[in-house]
């Protein structure tokens, strides 16, 4: 094809492309919010069965059960309306409380350092705590098991209910939106097979966390005082300060930031040289 008749094709269905563009957009946009929420199967249920009637009567000409789908669709996105009001609600309310929208890269900084901060307090002082940092997915099923807070986050917040004669402190932390969102939550425990016996529900639950969701877990070891790091189900563990504070610009701050294999095998050597602490208790951390 020369250059000439790609012009021609471009000026021609310029307005196709941009509309599959728009179209995919949307889509988009819809699947990351429908993905974390109870609904999301009744979603994925009802667009299968709906594809799968319409191709069947297509092919096999089934003219009764076309006529149906056709009629039945406008009802079907009405009620789709009031199934999904909730998600609907939610993701409009989010909509002006983006980071796109609020937040400039300073103000970014300025929080993962306030964050950082919060923690490394937390580690001198050897108040074992568990974050939850919210990202694209929905933390709202844990969230509803824990005390909701929605307030302002702080080193002194963190300490108060990190510290092990609150109410609050035995569970994990969720923030969401740059700020702390709920405490005492519960989080799903992982399951995997860990060489290193020393690691307790705390590090299992934000390893747990962090398998189910694409949330940052961020853990403080009570007995130690380390602070590990845990995101797709993998966990780094023994970070110092600095390495703490460049490791969470680097996952909030670079969209494209993941584990790499030397990280996870810097984990592993890490938790063989952790060996020697195999006997401790495996509630408390």
């Amino acid at each position: 094809m020369s250059l000439i008749e790609i012009q021609e094709f471009t000026k021609l269905h310029w307005r196709a492309g941009a509309e599959i563009l728009v179209l995919w957009i949307f889509i988009y946009q819809i699947y990351r919010v429908f993905r974390a929420t109870r609904g999301a199967r009744i979603l994925v249920g009802l667009a299968a069965v709906m594809i799968l009637l319409t191709l069947t009567s297509q092919l096999l000409m089934l003219e009764v059960i076309g006529w149906i789908i056709k009629s039945m669709a406008a009802i079907l996105a009405f009620a789709l309306l009031i199934i999904f009001q909730p998600e609907l609600r939610s993701a409009l309310a989010r909509l002006g409380s983006t980071r796109l929208f609020r937040f400039s890269s300073s103000e970014q900084h300025a929080f993962l350092d306030l964050l950082a901060d919060a923690v490394v307090q937390l580690s001198k002082k050897r108040f074992g705590a568990l974050f939850a940092v919210e990202r694209t997915i929905e933390l709202k099923d844990y969230a509803e098991t824990g005390v909701k807070l929605d307030a302002v986050l702080s080193k002194e917040l963190t300490a108060t209910i990190f510290h092990h004669k609150t109410a609050l402190h035995d569970g994990g932390m969720i923030i969401a939106t740059e700020r702390v969102q709920t405490a005492a939550c519960v989080f799903p425990v992982s399951q995997k097979q860990l060489t290193d016996r020393s690691l307790g529900l705390r590090h299992r639950a934000g390893l747990g966390i962090s398998e189910e969701s694409d949330a940052v877990a961020i853990v403080v070891s009570e007995e130690t005082g380390t602070i590990s790091i845990c995101i797709d189900g993998k966990m780094q563990r023994d970070l110092s300060e600095q390495d703490f504070r460049d490791r969470l610009k680097e996952i909030f701050l670079s969209p494209h930031a993941k584990f790499t294999e030397e990280m996870a095998s810097e984990t592993l050597g890490r938790e063989d040289r952790s060996s020697r602490s195999r006997d401790r208790n495996l509630v408390s951390d």
